[in-house]
């Protein structure tokens, strides 16, 4: 896939999963063949084309306007240059774009430019802040950069992706696997969690006789 595809698909996955944005951005491609006849289409064609990706009436004009933008700054539709910038010049020039945000730009850094950028997803946040590589207070526009800079640059790539595998298969949203955790005795929140899976479970007496 190359830069320009990974930008508009990534924009298709937010806030819905890739399969669904995999469905749309098949649809859209489809339908519209070329990034001009995205561009040119019907808005609301457009969303009915992406539908199944979610959000599709916001999608639609962001696409369109990313779109516009690029062909007004460069001329045609190829970003591939970034990849020949520092990777703050490219990250800077993506997130000027209309709704590109630093996950957008960074996943579009990593996966098709191959550019030691770090995509913080849900996943990558949530472990970061339970073994403590950033604050609880850290935001997530703030984790790309400090996560970034906490290995070096050869190591963004693995360090994210093992992020990643780490918050699916054990450190899970609302049951994390500490019993199972390699990295239990290193993380700072392991023995709450371990504790609050131990307690009892508070479970409402029944009620004998009639209501009043």
């Amino acid at each position: 896939m190359g830069a320009l595809d990974e930008l508009l698909f990534t924009v298709l996955t937010q806030h819905t999963s890739d399969s669904n944005a995999e469905v749309a951005y098949k649809a859209m491609r489809e339908r519209y063949p070329t990034w001009g006849e995205v561009l040119e289409a019907d808005t609301d064609l457009l969303a009915d084309a992406i539908r199944h990706g979610g959000l599709a009436n916001q999608k639609a004009p962001r696409l369109q306007a990313i779109l516009a933008e690029i062909l007004r700054r460069r001329g045609n539709f190829t970003i591939d240059f970034l990849a020949g910038l520092p990777l703050n010049d490219a990250r800077d020039w993506l997130t000027t774009l209309p709704g590109v945000g630093p996950k957008t730009a960074a996943v579009t850094l990593a996966f098709s430019l191959g550019m030691p950028a770090m995509p913080v997803d849900t996943h990558v946040y949530r472990v970061g802040r339970r073994l403590g590589l950033i604050s609880l207070t850290t935001s997530v526009d703030a984790a790309h950069a400090i996560m970034e800079s906490q290995v070096p640059p050869e190591r963004v790539y693995a360090y994210h992706v093992q992020l990643i595998a780490h918050g699916r298969r054990t450190c899970k949203a609302q049951r994390p696997l500490c019993d199972d955790c390699p990295l239990a005795d290193l993380c700072p929140s392991a023995d709450a969690f371990k504790a609050a899976a131990a307690a009892p479970i508070y479970r409402r007496p029944k009620r004998r006789g009639k209501n009043l």
